[in-house]
C-alpha cells in the first residue's frame, strides 16, 4: 500500500510525521505500521539502531530507523532533532518503550530494578514528549499516545512494581493533557494480554486457558492495539484527551486471568 493512501474505512494521516519509541518488534512496530498504512511518515526508535533499521526495512517506504534508548536523553534529543530536519514537522509521538525487570512481591524488589522500571515506563514518556512539545508541538499542535496496560487498573500477584509505573502513565496522561492543552492531545491505550514478546511468560504454555477466561476468547494481537493507536493518533480523536483506551477482549472483566501474570503491556 503507498503512502498516500489509508486502508478502506479508516482517516488519513497523509502529511503527518510520526515518531514511535520501542517500535522494533510487538505492539510498536505494528503501531509504525497502522499509521505509515494512514499515509503518515514514521520513524522508529529501538536501543539498538541496527534493530531499528531492520524493523524500518520490514515495514518499508515511509519508515525510517534510529537508534535511541528510551532513557537516553542526548539521543532522544537527537532523535527529534532527525526528524525535524528529516520531515520538517513532528504531528504524532508513541510512546511506546516499555520493560518489566523487578519480578515477584513489591518488598522484596531491590532499588536498582524499581529504578529501572520507572525510568523506561513513566520518566522515558516524560522526556519525549517534553521534547516533541518543545521543538514542535507546542506551536503547532500534535498528538501523543501512551502503551500504558490493564495492569496499571488492576492488582496481580509479583507485578506491582510494573503495575503501580502503568498506573502512574495513566495518571500521568491526564496531567499532561491537562497542561499541554489545546495544542497537544495526550491518551494512552491500556493493552491486555498481547502475543508480544515481553509478555510471552503469559500466554505461551497457556494459550488457551487465558483465550478461554477472555470473553472475546482469544488473546491480543498487536495490531488490535496499533488500531486504537492509529484512532487516538488522527483528527477522529480530535475532541479525545486524558482518556485511556482498555483493549483487551475483555480480560479485567474476568479478573482472574491476570493471575500470576509476570509481565503486560507493550
Amino acid at each position: 500500500m503507498s503512502t498516500a493512501e489509508s486502508p478502506a474505512g479508516t482517516e488519513s494521516l497523509a502529511g503527518k510525521v510520526a515518531l514511535v519509541t520501542g517500535a522494533s518488534r510487538g505492539i510498536g512496530l505494528a503501531a509504525a505500521g497502522a499509521l505509515r498504512d494512514r499515509g503518515a511518515q514514521v520513524v522508529i526508535t529501538s536501543r539498538s539502531e541496527d534493530r531499528a533499521k531492520e524493523a524500518a526495512r520490514e515495514l518499508g517506504a515511509g519508515v525510517t530507523g534510529f537508534g535511541a534508548h528510551a532513557t537516553d536523553e542526548e539521543a532522544a534529543r537527537a532523535c527529534v532533532e532527525h526528524t525535524l530536519a528529516t520531515h520538517g514537522r513532528l504531528d504524532i509521538l508513541v510512546n511506546n518503550a516499555g520493560t518489566n525487570p523487578a519480578y515477584g512481591p513489591v518488598i522484596d524488589q531491590d532499588h536498582a530494578r524499581f529504578a529501572k522500571t520507572m525510568d523506561v515506563n513513566l520518566w522515558a514518556p516524560i522526556l519525549w514528549t517534553s521534547l516533541a512539545v518543545k521543538a514542535w508541538m507546542g506551536e503547532h499542535g500534535g498528538a501523543v499516545v501512551n502503551t500504558a496496560s490493564i495492569g496499571g487498573l488492576s492488582v496481580a500477584q509479583d507485578v506491582g512494581i510494573y503495575h503501580v509505573s502503568k498506573a502512574a502513565l495513566i495518571h500521568l496522561t491526564k496531567q499532561l493533557a491537562l497542561e499541554l492543552g489545546p495544542k497537544v492531545r495526550v491518551n494512552a491505550v491500556a493493552p491486555g494480554i498481547v502475543r508480544t514478546r515481553l509478555a510471552e511468560a503469559l500466554w505461551q504454555e497457556h494459550e488457551g486457558r487465558v483465550a478461554g477466561a477472555t470473553p472475546l476468547g482469544r488473546i491480543g494481537e498487536p495490531g488490535d492495539i496499533a488500531e486504537a493507536v492509529a484512532f487516538l493518533a488522527g483528527d477522529g480523536a480530535r475532541w479525545i484527551t486524558g482518556e485511556t483506551l482498555v483493549i483487551d477482549g475483555g480480560q479485567l472483566l474476568a479478573g482472574g486471568v491476570l493471575d500470576n501474570s509476570p509481565e503486560q503491556g507493550s
